[in-house]
């Protein structure tokens, strides 16, 4: 059982314990009389709510599965590293083509996942408000249709952002200052018309965040809010050639760091007794943020059932595919959701397994390799879940 499932046990069963009334119980006997009704059932014992198991400077190993077949697939499909972590324990980790623990690599989009946490923390103490104008914090957007712009729309890919597949390369390979080419391009259409996958979109939120704060550097509250509280202390926060932090891709980072942050949402936003980012955040970055795409919450990739789109262009393949009606990864759990970058790298979290999996390294040869439903099933199958 997972530390969710037994805390919720644990709560029906304080519940059961606590529903009857004196009124309930068998009214007293007089002297020399016998009581003829039925004796009260013992109360029951409630056992303590577990404790969720964190790791301190190293994770705590307790190994366990056959990982063979999963770590030859991946060791030939280009991985530097696989982190796999239950109910808080590493059970595996295993490293390969200049792979190592403490080695970091770039994983690209999985930085837009922090982000929304990053988010979260502010919208938690009421500094942002998640269905208010993003043009609150974008001055460039105040008197224009971008003024529409919610901060949740950017947060889940349906801004109406203007976005081309020219607009987004220039960005990513020929700009330096990517905060101003991103909240200075057009408004493309309302909010909620479309889902994008827009990295000009995200990066607009490196304003966002730079405005609500009493900092102006973005990456320096990452640090205070997420990465020295998690103890990632291999992880760093990218910035483009202006010195902005980068809030759609450019962290380099572990597969045993990433492995805190897929612990960090397994536990609702906990961390070792101190709350990080709410567990009502987490749960609405968790689910569909839009009917628009079933697969995707806020910043982070789902497993509910929908009209699917993937992204197998910007993960680095040559071509999409069609919108489907399914779920992402079909032979998971519903309830795994993940942080998702180029080439197929993944945190992977299945809450009702108690499992967190990270997989990092080069591109895959064929999008139908290193899947989101094949590595996160082939986990959860080396562990014999």
């Amino acid at each position: 059982m997972t530390f969710r499932g037994a805390a919720a046990a644990t709560a029906l069963l304080v519940l059961a314990a606590c529903s009857g009334s004196d009124d309930a119980r068998p009214a007293p006997q007089p002297a020399g009389t016998t009581s003829t009704a039925t004796p009260e059932a013992p109360t029951p014992t409630v056992a303590p709510s577990p404790k969720a198991t964190y790791p301190g400077a190293d994770w705590t190993r307790a190994e366990r599965g056959d990982w063979t077949a999963l770590d030859t697939d991946l060791a030939a499909h280009g991985s530097t590293c696989v982190a796999v972590v239950q109910d808080g324990r590493l059970v595996h980790d295993a490293y390969w083509n200049g792979g190592a623990p403490r080695a970091p690599h770039t994983v690209y989009s999985i930085a837009k996942s922090l982000t929304s946490l990053l988010v979260g923390t502010f919208a938690d103490e009421g500094a942002l408000v998640l269905d208010g104008t993003a043009a609150e914090w974008v001055d460039e957007w105040r008197g224009t249709d971008a003024e529409a712009v919610t901060v949740r729309s950017l947060l889940a890919m349906t801004s109406g952002r203007l976005w081309s597949d020219a607009a987004d390369r220039r960005m990513i390979r020929a700009t330096s200052d990517q905060t101003s080419y991103a909240t200075g391009l057009p408004q493309g259409g309302k909010p909620g018309e479309r889902w994008v996958y827009d990295n000009a979109a995200v990066q607009t939120l490196e304003s966002v965040l730079d405005d609500v704060s009493d900092t102006d550097d973005v990456a320096d509250l990452a640090e205070e809010r997420l990465l020295e509280p998690l103890g990632m202390r291999d992880t760093a926060w990218g910035r483009d050639g202006a010195g902005n932090a980068l809030t759609y891709s450019g962290m380099e980072s572990t597969c045993l760091d990433l492995a805190r942050v897929g612990h960090l949402m397994l536990n609702d936003g906990s961390w070792d007794g101190r709350q990080i980012v709410s567990a009502d955040y987490v749960g609405q970055a968790t689910s569909p943020s839009s009917p628009l795409n079933a697969a995707y919450g806020l910043l982070w990739w789902v497993n509910a059932e929908g009209r699917i789109v993937e992204v197998l262009r910007q993960a680095g393949f040559a071509s999409d595919k069609a919108p489907y009606e399914g779920r992402l990864a079909p032979n998971v759990p519903d309830d795994a959701f993940w942080a998702f970058g180029y080439g197929n790298q993944y945190v992977a979290v299945v809450p009702s397994e108690g499992v967190v999996a990270v997989r990092l390294g080069a591109r895959p040869g064929s999008p139908d390799e290193v899947t989101f439903d094949s590595f996160t099933a082939d986990v959860l199958a080396a562990l014999g879940s």
